[in-house]
């Protein structure tokens, strides 16, 4: 779904979901508190549940949060004027959560030794709009510990979320969370302490039964007073009721008309394909190779484990789904004349041995699509990865179909973390390389699409795509900006300094795209006004060489800053399609850790051959063009910040009187 980029989408997703777990409901198969989504940072490339969150960007993590909250607890996400609830959605993992089981290291007893800087401008912001505007009713806290404290014992953070973000919800442990602080990572002497600590901190319920078979001793120890159960079964029962679970027969109220019909029906079956759509992402595609005419293929040949088996492209937290067919069968729709070979027994395909076939079907085939990549015996939930290569003898499978094809071949490539395919970038025999992810039950149909040219692909990456030498970077060091002086090169595009295979953001299309900038200003001035003088001197900083402003004190000023870039979006090929624009800044590199460039905007347009198209992306200055300084506070920073669309430049000069 990240690679989408499409706000309308990740919203219209969480409300088909809703649609259908509320249908459930009503017939006694599911409850309404879900714990999706998962919007912590794709920090490193082997992270094993990379696969389930909206990538590296913290903007992108934030707007994808917002949209699926609202669109996943009904709309109105627990507004002020109307806070009842059509499910209960979760944002987790709270906070600094990006390792499964690394070397020596494994989640429950981490410890991620985050910056003040790394914690406000990457790890946090993603919770705080899922709070503030997307008005999530729960918060998970995660297993591992942020800076020696067990994050569901971490006080400070914990009630951070309703104090200063104005959290209304539950907050729930990890599954088995609470006895990790006891058991693995030792923070505590006793059970009752694990106890007391976790819900004095803030935490309202556990995942699991340390709470149920150690609670009662906790009281009779004097450890947890009834104000703390109290508390905790206030805002517990708070969200029940927001959902409705105290009005009596459910199909008597709201969605009360939900039920089996509304469960795998047409509308959501066409929106599981639309996603698969937008979220193809096209690497590769030497001399416009792709697409394929039909009419011009009088045999095909599908190579790869993948290819038959539907499971292998569902990804995680998967649910039945509705009409499932494979990436074969859907090709097979266009080509008749379609054979299949797997050439490697599974995934990891530690063997050879059916090699042999699959060279043979590729000999005989007019063209070969290999569909190889990863699955969750790779990356999943307790399981990181330790190489970013394909899987085995994958990479070897690859280049004997391609010198064995009559005509370049097609790479497809699933699984949701970032491989090193730099052997196959730069091999003229592999003509076209396809990203598809996990694309649900629709990934055959929308791939097929695709590569026979019924939709034009404009997915684009949500992650870095890095060489295999990345993994010679410890997995548990949480720095995400760059030290040159110890060879560390730092994390995601925003900090990364070394070599890429892919880049953030990158994608192709089978047409072009030219951009210009319509409107944007040259120049903002922050006045000082009557109600900015007392803060002042308090908030001129010159530790920097230039003047800058804490954006907690100027926050009134913050709305007369913001402004509106207005782009032209020009298709200059001959075919429709959807692409996502995408804005990014770079500030004044004057405070310590500025990152090279940062995406502040990015729309999803669709637009016709010749055609030109408008879009206009709102700039708050005082957030995108805002550096956290080491201290860990926003700064607005004076000079000429840098807007770039594509190839193209503007600056406007922040000017701080």
């Amino acid at each position: 779904m990240a690679a989408a980029f499409n706000r309308t989408l990740w919203s219209a997703i969480g409300s088909a979901i809703a649609t259908e777990a509320r249908a459930m409901y009503n017939v006694g198969q599911s409850g309404l508190t879900f714990w999706a989504p998962n919007i912590n940072i794709f920090r490193d490339p082997r992270w094993g549940r990379g696969q389930e969150t909206p990538g590296e960007d913290p903007m992108v993590a934030s707007a994808f949060a917002i949209e699926f909250v609202k669109g996943f607890q009904g709309g109105s996400g627990g507004s002020e004027e109307d806070d009842g609830l059509m499910l209960s959605a979760c944002c987790k993992h709270l906070t600094a959560y990006d390792l499964e089981k690394w070397r020596n290291f494994s989640r429950y007893t981490f410890d991620a030794v985050v910056t003040q800087q790394d914690l406000q401008d990457t790890f946090q912001p993603p919770f705080r709009s899922c709070v503030q505007q997307g008005k999530a009713s729960c918060l998970m806290c995660a297993y591992n510990e942020v800076n020696g404290v067990p994050a569901c014992a971490m006080q400070d953070l914990l009630q951070k979320t309703r104090v200063d973000w104005g959290f209304k919800g539950y907050i729930t442990s990890d599954c088995d969370a609470v006895a990790t602080i006891f058991e693995y990572q030792h923070f505590v002497k006793t059970r009752e302490d694990a106890v007391a600590d976790a819900l004095k901190a803030g935490m309202d319920i556990n995942c699991g039964s340390f709470l149920v078979r150690n609670t009662k001793s906790a009281v009779e120890q004097g450890k947890v007073g009834e104000e703390d159960i109290d508390r905790a079964l206030l805002n517990l029962f708070s969200v029940q009721f927001r959902l409705g679970i105290f009005d009596g027969d459910p199909r008597k109220g709201q969605f009360g008309k939900l039920g089996p019909k509304d469960v795998c029906k047409a509308e959501h079956r066409t929106l599981a394909l639309e996603a698969a759509r937008q979220g193809i992402v096209l690497l590769k595609n030497e001399n416009n190779f792709l697409p394929l005419r039909a009419d011009d293929v009088a045999s095909l040949a599908v190579v790869g484990p993948h290819a038959r088996n539907i499971s292998n492209i569902l990804g995680t937290y998967t649910g039945i789904p509705c009409r499932p067919k494979s990436l074969f069968e859907e090709l097979q729709v266009y080509v008749q004349m379609t054979s299949h070979a797997a050439g490697c027994e599974d995934i990891p395909c530690h063997a050879s041995n059916a090699f042999r076939e699959a060279i043979q079907a590729a000999k005989k085939a007019d063209y070969v699509i290999v569909v190889v990549g990863l699955d969750l015996t790779q990356e999943t939930e307790d399981l990181d990865r330790v190489s970013l290569l394909l899987p085995g003898k994958q990479m070897d499978l690859v280049s004997s179909i391609a010198a064995a094809s009559k005509n370049p071949i097609v790479l497809v490539l699933t699984g949701g973390g970032p491989l090193d395919v730099s052997f196959a970038k730069h091999d003229p025999r592999i003509a076209s390389i396809l990203w598809i992810g996990y694309p649900g039950e629709a990934g055959g149909k929308a791939l097929a699409e695709v590569i026979f040219g019924d939709v034009n692909p404009g997915g684009r990456l949500p992650v870095t795509w890095y060489p295999e030498s990345f993994t010679k970077v410890p997995m548990d060091k949480m720095n995400m900006r760059a030290d040159p002086s110890h060879g560390y090169p730092g994390r995601t595009y925003r900090f990364y300094t070394g070599d890429r295979v892919y880049g953030y953001g990158h994608g192709l299309s089978f047409t072009d795209f030219h951009y210009n900038f319509l409107s944007a200003p040259a120049k903002l001035t922050l006045l000082k006004s009557s109600r900015a003088s007392p803060y002042r001197d308090r908030v001129l900083r010159h530790a920097e060489r230039l003047t800058s402003l804490d954006v907690a004190e100027i926050e009134e000023s913050c709305d007369l800053l913001k402004f509106r870039v207005q782009i032209s979006v020009t298709n200059v090929g001959d075919m429709k399609g959807s692409h996502v624009v995408m804005l990014f800044s770079r500030a004044p590199r004057l405070i310590r850790g500025t990152p090279q460039k940062q995406l502040i905007g990015f729309d999803r347009v669709h637009t016709f051959p010749n055609r030109s198209i408008e879009t206009s992306i709102l700039v708050d200055p005082c957030d995108h063009f805002g550096v956290v300084n080491e201290a860990g506070k926003r700064m607005l920073v004076g000079g000429g910040h840098v807007l770039m669309l594509g190839d193209l430049e503007h600056i406007v000069s922040v000017e701080l009187n």
